[in-house]
């Protein structure tokens, strides 16, 4: 048998020594008025002497963290929703049973204290028990105290873990919570109306990204899972909400990285007789907004060593961007003219001639595709300091409406932050034979084997011809926006359940299976 399995066996075994002891095993609940943290916050500026003279009494719960025994007496912290709080124990103030609980309790326990706070020694704010209670045993050990749980691969599948060994990554989550609630707050204020729509769909669209497939069984139709929630909103436009949005969850059957998660979470939203100038100027306030409510009102983060501030917004067009980030030498001149598709091109072969991993693009590629490539390789890790990219070639955006100086480029910005895209907005293309002759180039490229290219999509077409208003629409990304608002280097550290490989150890469930079955009766 295994230290681990030893350990495990011996802490099972605990249990039931506890119950022999009068207390459950797994009581029903435990009512307490008190938090650790409200605790801290309303007696910490207390004195020792105050704290004994008003005799302040407490009932609060919590994980214990530590434990240290001292004959009759003893100390032990214990953590509630990220706030520690040390509790003192003594035999002749808890009594016999209570005290022989203590004796048998493991970090990682859960228990509830009532008692009177008081200041040690030391001046450190505690708590001295008068009752104890058992909640929950852990029969796993939690991580070494001091170096607490390290291990990337344990930290993301057992967030539980995570959580309660490092304190910081609840942080992270609190703050997730105040952007998304920053965000919600900043639209609803301004006349959206918050609405959910369909995640599976039989037509997936509003984005160029592979879905991934399921059957429903008892309509017997192929289903998606949504890559975005685009269509759907719109077709609410159409009927008459003329501002919407959705927090929404997306699925995109695509590869992992740092950046990239195949389930992630999306604000779009929606604003009818609007262009994509009005939501350049929202996006400013969203961002803000969302900043401030993660950092206690500083809009300025650090995010890889960098300071960040999201108090400003800088706009670029994708032609200015180009200019202005080409890596300027005598091999690579800076682009003169990028309205001249000739010219575009010899800037893809001049750049590809100077760098180790060349732009792959099909042959015969469109300016505006060399363009969006050029832009992608040479810009976008450049973009540190929150930038609006404006102006976007139509060949990349198949929903945008065009721009009335010039057919080949679309009313469309991309905002970039920490060398990563964190939001798309577009005034809406809203003629219905125009949609139409672009999904059918979106078909023409899927024959071709362009995987990622939108299908027919009927219905949306049939809204359209009932006419929608001029229209504004746009989507951040809450995972990436998180990311650089709590400094988080991957995208699964700000989500709670990262998609991983499937493990393949010995379960936990074998091990309950094997000390149930234990000939040690007790």
């Amino acid at each position: 048998m295994s230290l681990e399995d030893r350990l495990f066996e011996q802490r099972y075994q605990k249990i039931r020594e506890i119950e022999a002891l009068g207390f459950s095993a797994y009581p029903r609940k435990f009512a307490y008025p008190h938090t650790a943290a409200e605790i801290s916050a309303k007696f910490e500026p207390v004195s020792g002497e105050d704290l004994e003279a008003q005799k302040v009494q407490v009932r609060v719960c919590g994980r214990l963290m530590t434990v240290r025994r001292q004959g009759k007496a003893g100390f032990c912290h214990i953590q509630q929703e990220g706030e520690r709080l040390q509790i003192y124990v003594r035999k002749d103030e808890v009594g016999e049973a209570a005290f022989e609980l203590y004796k048998k309790l493991d970090a990682g326990d859960i228990i509830g204290i009532e008692g009177l706070v008081f200041r040690t020694k030391t001046g450190e704010l505690t708590v001295r028990a008068e009752r104890l209670e058992f909640l929950a045993k852990a029969i796993l050990p939690m991580p070494e105290k001091w170096h607490g749980l390290q291990d990337i691969e344990i930290r993301y599948r057992q967030r539980y873990l995570d959580l309660i060994a490092n304190r910081q990554v609840r942080e992270v989550f609190v703050k997730r919570d105040r952007i998304i609630r920053a965000l919600r707050d900043a639209l609803t204020q301004r006349g959206y109306l918050e609405v959910e729509t369909p995640m599976m769909q039989q037509i997936y669209g509003g984005a160029l990204a592979r879905p991934f497939e399921t059957h429903h069984n008892a309509l017997d139709i192929d289903l998606y899972l949504r890559i975005a929630p685009e269509l759907y909103l719109k077709r609410l436009v159409v009927g008459g909400l003329d501002r919407v949005f959705e927090i929404n969850k997306n699925f995109r059957n695509e590869g992992l990285s740092m950046r990239h998660n195949p389930e992630f979470t999306m604000l779009e939203f929606y604003q009818a007789y609007s262009d994509y100038n009005d939501l350049m100027d929202l996006s400013e306030v969203l961002l803000r907004a969302a900043a401030e409510a993660a950092n206690d009102g500083n809009p300025e983060v650090e995010f890889k060593g960098q300071k960040i501030n999201f108090g400003k917004l800088r706009r670029l067009s994708m032609k200015e961007a180009i200019v202005e980030f080409w890596p300027n030498d005598e091999t690579r001149p800076v682009p003169a003219d990028l309205d001249d598709p000739k010219r575009v091109a010899e800037l893809v072969d001049i750049y590809n001639g100077t760098i180790d991993s060349p732009l792959s693009l099909p042959a015969g590629a469109s300016a505006g595709s060399c363009i969006q490539a050029l832009f992608e390789h040479a810009c976008e890790a450049n973009l540190i300091q929150p930038t609006l990219i404006y102006d976007y070639p139509v060949e990349a955006s198949p929903l945008s409406k065009k721009k009335p100086d010039d057919p080949n480029w679309v009313e469309r910005f991309e905002i970039y932050a920490g060398g990563m895209e964190i939001a798309n907005a577009y005034s809406e293309l809203n003629d219905p034979q125009e949609q139409r002759r672009r999904f059918e180039q979106q078909v023409d490229q899927r024959e071709q084997g362009e995987r990622e290219a939108h299908e027919m999509d009927e219905d949306y077409i049939r809204a359209l011809c009932y006419g929608m208003p001029p229209t504004a629409g746009e989507g951040i990304g809450i995972d990436r926006l998180t990311m650089l608002l709590t400094g988080s280097n991957s995208i699964r550290d700000v989500v709670l359940f990262p998609l991983l490989r499937p493990e393949g150890e010995i379960g936990v469930a074998e091990r309950l299976r094997a000390a149930e079955e234990s000939p040690d009766e007790h």
